[in-house]
C-alpha cells in the first residue's frame, strides 16, 4: 500500500466518522434551540409572579389604608359618644354619618381583602410554573452536555442518555400548560 492510499483511507475514515456523528451534531442543535426557548419562557413567567406580586402588595396597601380609616372613624365616633357636646344633635349627625361610613368600609374591605388573596393565589401559581420552566432548562442543558460527550467519545450511549435527559426536561415545560 502506497502512502497516498493510506493518507486516503484515513480521510475515508474521518469523513465517515463525520458522517457518523451528524445526527449527534443536529440533536445538540435542536436542544440548545429548546433550552433558549425554555430559558425565555421561565424569565417571563418569573417576571409575571414578580409583577403579580406588586399588584398584591398594592391591594394589601388599599386595604391596610381603608382599615386604618375605618379605625380613625370608630374611634372619632367613640369619642363624640363620651364627651359632653353643647349641640347633641350635630354630634348626633356626625355619629350616625360615621356609622354609616363604617358599614360601607367594612364591605369594602371584605372586598379588597379577597382581590388581595385572588392575586396572592396567581403569584403562587405563576412560581410554580416558573420552578417548572427552571427544572426544564436545568434537564434540558444537562441533555446537551452528555450529548456533546458523544462527538468526544464516539460512544452513541451518551447520545442516547442525553437524548433521554432532554426528552424528560420537554415533557417537564409541557406540564406547565396543564398546571392551573
Amino acid at each position: 500500500m502506497e502512502a497516498n492510499e493510506v493518507q486516503e483511507l484515513k480521510e475515508h475514515a474521518e469523513q465517515g466518522g463525520e458522517r457518523a456523528m451528524r445526527p449527534v451534531a443536529f440533536t445538540m442543535s435542536v436542544v440548545a434551540v429548546l433550552v433558549a426557548i425554555t430559558t425565555v419562557l421561565g424569565h417571563r413567567t418569573h417576571t409575571e409572579a414578580v409583577l403579580d406580586q406588586n399588584k398584591a402588595t398594592d391591594q394589601w396597601n388599599l386595604y391596610q389604608a381603608k382599615k386604618i380609616r375605618a379605625n380613625d372613624t370608630q374611634l372619632a365616633g367613640d369619642l363624640l359618644s363620651v364627651l359632653t357636646l353643647a349641640d347633641k344633635e350635630a354630634a348626633a349627625k356626625i355619629t350616625k354619618t360615621y356609622a354609616d361610613h363604617q358599614a360601607k368600609w367594612t364591605d369594602d374591605l371584605k372586598e379588597e381583602q379577597q382581590k388581595a388573596e385572588a392575586l396572592e393565589t396567581t403569584v403562587g401559581r405563576a412560581e410554580v410554573r416558573a420552578n417548572r420552566f427552571d427544572l426544564s432548562e436545568a434537564l434540558l442543558e444537562i441533555g446537551l452536555v452528555i450529548s456533546s460527550v458523544t462527538l468526544l467519545t464516539r460512544a452513541k450511549s451518551y447520545w442516547y442518555l442525553g437524548i433521554l435527559f432532554s426528552l424528560v426536561g420537554v415533557v417537564s415545560a409541557l406540564t406547565v400548560l396543564f398546571l392551573k
